[in-house]
């Protein structure tokens, strides 16, 4: 019951955080506002923790696999995906994070061990499939200078390193590692990243007062880092990178509503199917199959039912029956 409600609160809530974070570009760097937004909910959960007299005491080396998880999930991340909704519309941009459920089962075959079937690869191929025909201009024009496709090489890299995220994540849990600790400090982490890469790269950090952003920044910090990032990484450490994932499904149609009514984005048939197929590859790959272990052993028995002539089901049965020892009568017995 927990699991669905923390489902249903991430979906709602990060399919509709892509516009705002269209109302944070503008004025601001994006950059700097990645960096305020982590910065004020790092702020904001540590200082609920010292309240609440949580443990805030780490080791070095907890400390650099939250600083991991803080510069994956909540840093870098999030900038490549500030930079790519300059290019493209917020419902793309949430339409390409959805693919994070096929990076978050190679991934975790790779870093975590997790078994890969045979649907993954034919959810992906259906998946990517549909991705080419939703982003079928883009892709046919490609070149350094096109926008639209830069765009989409952003939110590709940014939905890798969210995946890279979430598997550093399960394993912070896995070291029983609290959530609300290990996201303030990776949030500050990831905050403090941010704020070195700017200087570096000779960013400024300006500020735009305006009721809209100031709006943004508290809805995205609270809501769309604290409540939103909580809920869905207790998915993840409940029940796995993978399958917290599908929660992405829902993510595209939540921020396509929101983006034909707030941005006009004009559907068509190539992209309305392209959304279908993803959707689709991305349910093949997570449905549960009929466990083997019963057919396998279902077809034994009838083969050694066969074998035997039908008489019983097994030799381990032939063992366990007993004769039935009659007792005989006599004049003595039917005379009491």
């Amino acid at each position: 019951m927990k699991n669905s409600a923390f489902y249903i609160i991430t979906v709602l809530i990060w399919g509709s955080t892509w516009i705002g974070i269209k109302m944070q570009l503008g004025l601001v760097e994006p950059i700097a506002s990645v960096t305020y937004r982590f910065a004020l909910a790092s702020a904001i959960l540590l200082l609920w923790c010292y309240l609440r007299g949580l443990n805030l005491r780490y080791s070095i080396q907890e400390h650099g696999f939250m600083f991991l998880q803080g510069v994956l999930l909540f840093g870098f991340n999030y900038l490549l995906f500030y930079i790519a909704e300059l290019h493209v519309t917020s419902g793309l941009a949430a339409l390409v994070f959805s693919t994070i459920l096929l990076m978050n089962v190679v991934n975790g075959a790779i870093l975590l061990r997790s078994s890969v079937n045979g649907s993954v690869l034919i959810g992906g191929v259906i998946g990517l499939t549909g991705m080419f025909l939703v982003f079928r201009s883009e892709i046919t024009t490609f070149s350094l200078e096109n926008d639209g496709a830069f765009g989409i090489v952003c939110c590709l890299l940014a939905t890798f390193l969210a995946s890279l995220g979430n598997i550093t994540s399960a394993r912070n849990q896995k070291r029983s590692l609290p959530i609300l600790q290990t996201n303030g400090y990776g949030m500050g982490y990831g905050a403090l990243a941010m704020f070195v890469v700017a200087l570096l790269s000779g960013k400024s950090f300006s500020f735009d007062p305006s009721a809209v952003y100031i709006g943004s920044l508290f809805y995205l910090s609270v809501f769309g880092s604290i409540i939103a990032f909580g809920c869905y990484l207790k998915l993840v450490g409940s029940i796995g990178a993978d399958r917290a994932a599908y929660a992405t499904l829902l993510f595209p149609v939540v921020a396509l509503i929101i983006s034909t009514i707030w941005e006009n984005y004009i559907w068509t048939p190539s992209s309305a199917t392209g959304v279908a197929m993803i959707l689709f590859g991305n349910l093949w790959m997570i449905r549960k199959k009929r466990p083997q272990n019963q057919d396998q052993s279902s077809s034994e028995d009838s083969r050694h039912w066969i074998s035997s002539g039908g008489e019983g089901i097994g030799r381990q049965d032939k063992k366990e029956v007993r004769p039935i020892r009659r007792k005989i009568c006599t004049p003595n017995d039917l005379k009491n």
